[in-house]
């Protein structure tokens, strides 16, 4: 049996519009949103910075977690891109993924 690390993630557009997902490739996943290719919303929004990741070795654990994330206020959302990274830098530039 292979074990796959999962990540929960939050992307942001310049307006900071937010989407949560979820996937066990972060790289390939993030570098479908950045080309449109991922989702709509994201495509339409201009939804392409990497602002949080966590991740997990079991997928019951990552998708229960998107679902608690997607569930909370905006406020809530706003503070936990805040608490760890203040700057809303994208994390998928530069090689810090």
């Amino acid at each position: 049996m292979t074990s796959h690390q999962y990540f929960v993630y939050l992307l942001a557009g310049k307006t900071r519009r937010l989407y949560v997902g979820v996937t066990n490739d972060l790289i390939r996943r993030v570098s479908e949103h950045q080309s449109g290719t991922a989702s709509r919303f994201t495509h339409r929004y201009g939804i392409t910075r990497l602002v949080y990741v966590e991740s997990t070795w079991s997928v019951r654990d990552a998708i229960a977690r998107e679902k608690q994330i997607k569930g909370w206020l905006r406020c809530k959302k706003l503070a936990l891109i805040e608490a760890h990274n203040p700057n809303w830098d994208d994390l998928s530039a530069g090689g810090s993924m």
